[in-house]
């Protein structure tokens, strides 16, 4: 059973919700503006939550991105609600870990919770990039394309009826959220490495470099808008790809932790400009060929093939297709989607490729 809510979490008037055992599964995104406390104190003041998931450190500790819980500490609950904030991007971990929840709830078939989902505003908005799975894929993933333009509800929705689930699933509207028409939706940020307004603009395409040799500046203040390594040379001479929506400066960056932490760094910032739209992921297979062709020590590591999930951009990458034939594959690939994406959308804007 599926079912899209109008009104906020707290006016619902579900048995579940008012008496039953409430388990929550959410990031720092789930403060409400309105009455300035968490999600989770809702139930606390009810004096029926029984648990709370949340990140395994405090907020933005690098490298802690993802949400721990097996399925014993499920059991026994009558209602679970999800809050965090998507980014847009299929590879979140946060929302592979919801996935991966749902996943949880179909396997315990008539104990499953119901589900509930406070919705929010995708910080990427509607614009589309990429193309759906095709070839061997990470787990926990949803078949959508790599920038996917749909909101978490939204996505939870697609993926619900992707696995044949049977649990209850409530959407609570981002319309019915006061945090949603206060805050911009990266205000506070979704995770350690997505900490401002553009990262999520770059990080459909720079999530792929953290399958790579090159860092996208990890450990810096401008995560995925920055990348380099230590051998990577910037120069005058150097011919790298520049997209339409961005210049490229070259600059040098020191990661206070993850890959080359305490090494210095040579590469590029990735800056945009104002009102023009950036395809990041076409851009980001443009740079990984370039520094595949430019430099014997670039590689692609583990988990990049299941990552981009598309054999036809990987041939692109590796020099065996033009970019004319994976430029073309994009877009039908991009058109595909939508038309797919369409069935799941809640709200009246609808999702759109950049022409």
């Amino acid at each position: 059973m599926f079912s899209f809510r109008t009104t906020s979490l707290e006016e619902q008037l579900d048995k579940a919700l008012l008496e039953g055992k409430v388990g929550c599964f959410c990031t720092q995104n789930c403060w409400d503006t309105e009455s300035g406390r968490y999600m989770y104190d809702i139930f606390r003041q009810r004096g029926n939550l029984q648990v709370i998931f949340s990140p395994r450190d405090t907020e933005l500790t690098p490298q802690t991105n993802h949400i721990d819980f097996n399925v014993e500490d499920i059991r026994g609950l009558n209602a679970l609600v999800v809050e965090i904030q998507d980014v847009g991007a299929r590879y979140f971990n946060y929302t592979k870990d919801v996935m991966r929840l749902m996943d949880a709830l179909k396997s315990m078939k008539d104990e499953a919770p119901s589900l509930y989902v406070v919705d929010h505003i995708n910080p990427a908005g509607r614009v589309v990039e990429g193309t759906m799975p095709s070839s061997a894929l990470e787990p926990d993933v949803a078949k959508v394309a790599h920038r996917h333009g749909l909101t978490l509800g939204e996505l939870m929705n697609l993926y619900y009826h992707e696995i044949g689930a049977k649990f209850a699933l409530h959407v609570i509207s981002a319309l019915a959220t006061d945090s949603n028409h206060q805050l911009m939706p990266w205000t506070i940020a979704p995770a350690s490495d997505i900490p401002g307004l553009f990262t999520c603009d770059m990080y459909s395409g720079g999530g792929l470099w953290n399958n790579t040799n090159i860092t996208p500046g990890i450990g810096t203040a401008r995560p995925y808008e920055y990348i380099g390594a230590p051998f990577i040379k910037t120069g005058p001479n150097e011919t790298v790809p520049v997209a339409e929506g961005v210049m490229l400066r070259p600059c040098s960056f020191t990661p206070s932790c993850g890959r080359y932490e305490g090494k210095k760094c040579f590469g590029y910032q990735i800056m945009r400009e104002p009102g023009v739209e950036y395809h990041s992921l076409m851009h980001t297979l443009q740079l990984l060929r370039y520094f595949k062709e430019r430099y014997e020590e670039f590689m692609l590591e583990d988990g990049f093939e299941a990552k981009i999930s598309d054999q036809m951009l990987l041939d692109y990458i590796c020099g065996r297709v033009s970019w004319e034939e994976t430029r073309e594959h994009i877009k039908v690939e991009e058109q595909k989607w939508i038309r797919k994406a369409k069935k799941f959308v809640l709200y009246d804007d609808q999702p759109y490729r950049i022409k």
